[in-house]
């Protein structure tokens, strides 16, 4: 259903310089003239609950994976139903909108839209804003100094063109794209399966080396082993990897499962001032403090691979260790099974602090420290022994991040109709074969904590 995807036959050039030309039977309309703002508040203040995230677009708050905000009352915040459209105002150019399947409480600085008459499919309409291309519309309509404050009015988006394939064309957009993204989805979790087993695998190679003679050495505390921690700072970064010549800041997952992730990063906007004592270097030593799943909280990374210039997240730590330490031994054993459960013990007993690992704590864990000349000797043996299989974790991540590229241009080229997948959509099923994913997604809980922040 992906190869050879034909072109429409018949096109017309437009002005719009995120869709250049479309099908000549597509009509191009002003939002005002399709939908409208609302403004209904709570009464009770006890509707279900529910935010934009840049991920997912409009989901319940009992379903997001970092804790929010909570106010004293709801009375008076504002009100969306099923199928109306949600728009974070702050964050409409990164992606911080989508369809309402739920009714309940929204913040009041999100615009809420409904739709005039039926003339569009609200998920083809979720779509259409949530893809690549439409995110250059939302950027040039939302005012601001600096892109990270920038904001949407009611006015300047009821103002924005969509794009309005026939009624019959938007469900066939809407079912083939169903049917493509449950196809992804179910690649990319073979592939995270695939890379928990091998990572799994690493970690056990790990934990046989460092216990073969673990007994025999000095136990010492973390903060013994360290000249410092460090930890980085939070600003409102921009939903895109930096370029070669910009600055960027690590996203809380670049150290999951103990392997560094250099793609994990977000451009920061322009005229940020970068503090120099926050600088990311190759070699460097980071463990994430915080994150949406536990089990990935203290994960710990070298950093390696790192090409462009970044700066630590207040979400990751990194440490600085004495001349006695070998700094891949530090990483061996900050990826045992004693550590984890030091973590696990740390993030349960830190109450109001789920999820986060303290400094404190952290310094606080215990390691078996061997001489520095046996410290080399073990990861000099382990590095050689799990080569292959960290070899076959980096090509299978890129794998799964090239599935994901490849999802984001071909709804871009689907909902702007530089493809017709007419004739394959009506070859398809209803409703696309559902699958276990037994693997959840990386948590991006930076990006997560922008996007779903709210008053």
């Amino acid at each position: 259903m992906f190869r050879d995807l034909p072109r429409y036959s018949e096109t017309r050039p437009t002005m719009l310089p995120w869709a250049s030309a479309v099908p000549r039977h597509w009509r191009l309309e002003r939002a005002k003239t399709i939908m409208r703002a609302i403004d209904v508040r709570s009464v009770s203040g006890e509707e279900e609950l529910l935010t934009v995230s840049s991920k997912r677009g409009v989901i319940p708050r009992a379903s997001a994976t970092v804790s929010m905000f909570k106010a004293e009352s709801y009375v008076g915040h504002k009100l969306c139903w099923p199928n109306d459209l949600v728009i974070n105002s702050l964050w409409a150019w990164g992606r911080g909108l989508g369809i309402a399947r739920h009714h309940g409480i929204v913040s009041t600085a999100y615009g809420v839209y409904r739709q005039r008459n039926t003339d569009l499919d609200p998920s083809y309409l979720h779509e259409l804003v949530r893809s690549e291309p439409f995110q250059w519309e939302l950027q040039v309509r939302s005012q601001g100094v600096w892109k990270s404050r920038l904001q949407i009015s009611d006015e300047r988006w009821l103002d924005a063109p969509l794009l309005v394939p026939p009624a019959e064309e938007q469900t066939a957009i809407v079912k083939y794209l169903a049917h493509a993204n449950a196809r992804i989805d179910k690649a990319i979790a073979a592939k995270r399966r695939l890379i928990a087993l091998l990572e799994e695998q690493t970690s056990s190679l790990r934990h046989e080396a460092l216990g073969e003679s673990a007994g025999q050495w000095p136990v010492r505390r973390l903060k013994t082993l360290l000249i410092r921690v460090d930890q980085g700072v939070s600003p409102q970064a921009e939903n895109q990897m930096p370029s070669p010549d910009d600055w960027g800041v690590l996203k809380a997952g670049c150290v999951n499962g103990g392997v560094f992730r250099p793609d994990q990063i977000k451009r920061l906007p322009d005229g940020f001032a970068v503090p120099a004592s926050l600088r990311v270097a190759n070699g460097d030593i980071l463990v994430a403090r915080a994150s949406g799943s536990p089990n990935l909280v203290g994960s710990t990374a070298r950093v390696t691979g790192l090409r462009g210039k970044a700066i630590l997240s207040d979400k990751t730590f990194r440490l600085i260790v004495r001349p006695t330490v070998d700094p891949d031994f530090l990483v061996m054993a900050m990826n045992s099974y004693s550590y984890r459960q030091q973590v696990q013990g740390a993030i349960s007993g830190a109450e109001g602090l789920a999820n986060n690992l303290p400094v404190t704590a952290l310094r606080s864990f215990v390691f078996p420290m061997p001489p520095l000349t046996e410290q080399r000797e073990i990861v000099e043996r382990v590095t050689a022994e799990a080569a292959r299989t960290l070899d076959t974790i980096a090509r299978v991540a890129g794998e799964a991040q090239l599935l994901q590229e490849f999802r984001t241009r071909l709804v871009a080229d689907v909902v702007t109709g530089q493809v017709d997948i007419r004739a394959i959509a009506a070859t398809l099923p209803d409703a696309p074969e559902s699958f276990d994913n037994t693997v959840s997604a990386t948590n991006d809980d930076l990006e997560e904590a922008m996007s779903e922040g709210e008053e």
